[in-house]
C-alpha cells in the first residue's frame, strides 16, 4: 500500500465518528456532484456545496418535527 492510500485511509477513519451528523449530507454531496459535473466538470465543487446544503435542510426539517411534536401551551 502506497503512502497516498495510507493517507487516504487513515483520513476517512478519522472522519468516521463524523458522519453520524451528516444528516442530508451524502444525498446533498451526490446531488450536487452530478450538478457540478453538468455545469462544467466541477463535481468536487458541488459536492461540498450540496453536502452543506443538505445538511442545513436536514437540520431544519429536524427541528420542524420537534416543533411540531411539543406540546402547544
Amino acid at each position: 500500500m502506497n503512502r497516498i492510500q495510507l493517507a487516504a485511509l487513515a483520513a476517512s477513519l478519522a472522519l468516521l465518528p463524523a458522519l453520524g451528523n451528516a444528516k442530508g449530507c451524502i444525498k446533498g454531496a451526490a446531488v450536487g456532484a452530478v450538478a457540478g459535473h453538468v455545469a462544467g466538470h466541477h463535481a468536487v465543487a458541488g459536492a461540498a456545496a450540496g453536502c452543506v446544503i443538505g445538511h442545513h435542510r436536514a437540520k431544519v426539517k429536524e427541528q420542524e418535527a420537534k416543533q411540531q411534536a411539543a406540546p402547544a401551551h
